[in-house]
């Protein structure tokens, strides 16, 4: 798949967990390593998966022993920053849903080595299904107010969700972060 519209809303907040390798030879599809690292006093498994740049499932699946909340300090942790590359063009962003990660294939001259940067994403609830596809980035926006849609701020009123106002200005609180990126299709 070359492309998912629910990343865009998120990979401007990710961007300190980019990871860049240079891409590999032909016929080969592997970039990073495997190496460990070992938990600090009051540290969450969900602190190293932040500060090392890997999604938060990805360190949970690497190191099932652990407890996620209490882990024990000094205690060594996968860190999981092997991936295979989509088998996908290796042009522009490349999302790949099941690794919960983007790939961004950034654009060289001739004498440069062709580079990957890849970033740990969320793509939502698990009961929305995510619009797969392509398309383009239509606008941009820098610290964009957030208006919930209608069927958000319904599901908050029901009663199951705290409410959601209907709008959320820029700042911390806004999901949006401090870029929008709209893209060329109905409702995003």
């Amino acid at each position: 798949m070359r492309f998912s519209v629910s990343v865009l809303l998120l990979a401007a907040a990710v961007t300190a967990w980019a990871a860049q390798y240079d891409l590999p030879l032909p016929g080969s599809d592997l970039i990073g390593e495997l190496y460990q690292v070992r938990v600090q006093p009051g540290e969450t498994l969900l602190d190293v998966a932040r500060e090392q740049g890997i999604g938060q499932d990805e360190l949970l699946l690497a190191n099932p022993d652990l407890d996620r909340w209490l882990p024990t300090p000094g205690a060594e942790v996968v860190i999981p920053a092997r991936h295979i590359l989509p088998d996908a063009p290796r042009e522009g962003l490349v999302l790949n849903l099941p690794e919960m990660r983007l790939y961004h294939y950034l654009p060289t001259r001739p004498e440069q080595t062709p580079v990957v940067v890849t970033y740990p994403i969320s793509v939502g609830r698990m009961d929305w299904k995510t619009p797969l596809g392509q398309t383009r980035i239509v606008r941009k926006q820098k610290d964009p107010t957030w208006y919930p849609p209608a069927s958000v701020r319904a599901e908050a009123a029901s009663g199951e969700h705290e409410p959601v106002p209907d709008a959320v200005p820029p700042g911390p609180d806004n999901p949006l972060g401090k870029y929008a990126l709209r893209l060329g299709l109905p409702a995003y």
